[in-house]
């Protein structure tokens, strides 16, 4: 499985159209084929952080649904609506391998 974990810099006026596009992409990652485990929005702390995560089952995967996207009218849609509004200001994307299962100090030799 690889997981990407997306941090956006968003404008902090923006955050209802930055939220318009998180779900808007919950819903398309999840109909491509991925699991989205969700938009993270800024409420205390920073106002102009958001996160993202969502996974596939391989890097290969990954790379179909990059391609599908690309040809997808509802993804376009989701794309202006980000440029329309101007609520994202940059993005970087990490490329992670989740453990998700935990064991005790004595299963781990600890």
């Amino acid at each position: 499985m690889i997981t990407a974990l997306i941090t956006y810099v968003i404008d902090p006026a923006k955050v209802d159209a930055f939220e318009v596009y998180a779900r808007a992409w919950i819903h398309l990652v999840n109909r491509m084929g991925g699991t989205h485990h969700g938009y993270f929005l800024p409420s205390e702390g920073a106002n102009n952080k958001a996160w993202a995560m969502f996974s596939f089952p391989s890097l290969a995967a990954y790379e179909v649904y990059r391609s599908e996207m690309a040809q997808d009218g509802a993804c376009q849609r989701a794309y202006a609506h980000a440029q329309a509004t101007g609520c994202i200001l940059s993005f970087d994307r990490t490329f992670t391998r989740p453990v998700l299962d935990g064991a005790t100090v004595e299963e781990l030799g600890l």
